[in-house]
Formats: structure tokens, C-alpha cells, sequence
């Protein structure tokens, strides 16, 4: 990764309806990516649970720099985690589903 770029912030915690993202207030669904993170308001895109996540919501992230992966939320901050340090990563994650 280009020292220039920024990583993504370390998620610190997850639990149902809490997410914790270093250096950020808590958040229950959040929109985390290189340097930063934001609350995700389902309602900016019209995001239910039925039909899912919108493209908007996924663009924001590719707009950041990431490319898109796929996972349950537990495996999904595993997997954020691991990659932070080393590629732009960022994610989409709610937390009580």
C-alpha cells in the first residue's frame, strides 16, 4: 500500500446494535474505508432489507478506493481487520441483522 494512502480505522467492537470504530463515536450500521467512517443512513438510498443494499451505497466505498467483498458481518470484521494495514479496505456493516 502507498504509505500516502490511508488506512482504514481498526473496528474495536461489534455487538447487536453497537459498533465500535477507532476514533469514532459508536455507530449501529456504519460505512467504514480508508481514513474514515461514517454513520450509514439506510435512508440516502432507500436501503431495506428487501431489495438489499444499494450500488450508491457500495459506490461511496469504490470512490474511496476499495474493491468489494462480501461476508456475514462477523466474518466480514474479521476479514476488514486483517486487510487494513496492508490494502484499502472498507465496508458496509450492520449490526443487528
Amino acid at each position: 500500500m502507498n504509505q500516502a494512502e490511508p488506512n482504514s480505522p481498526r473496528i474495536s467492537h461489534l455487538s447487536w446494535g453497537h459498533m465500535e470504530v477507532e476514533g469514532h463515536p459508536p455507530f449501529k450500521d456504519a460505512k467504514v474505508f480508508p481514513g474514515g467512517a461514517r454513520e450509514w443512513d439506510w435512508r440516502e438510498t432507500g436501503t431495506r432489507h428487501v431489495p438489499g443494499i444499494q450500488p450508491t451505497d457500495v459506490q461511496e466505498l469504490i470512490e474511496h478506493g476499495i474493491k468489494v467483498e462480501v461476508l456475514q458481518t462477523e466474518a466480514a470484521v474479521e476479514r476488514f481487520n486483517e486487510l487494513r494495514e496492508s490494502v484499502p479496505v472498507g465496508g458496509l456493516f450492520h449490526s443487528t441483522c
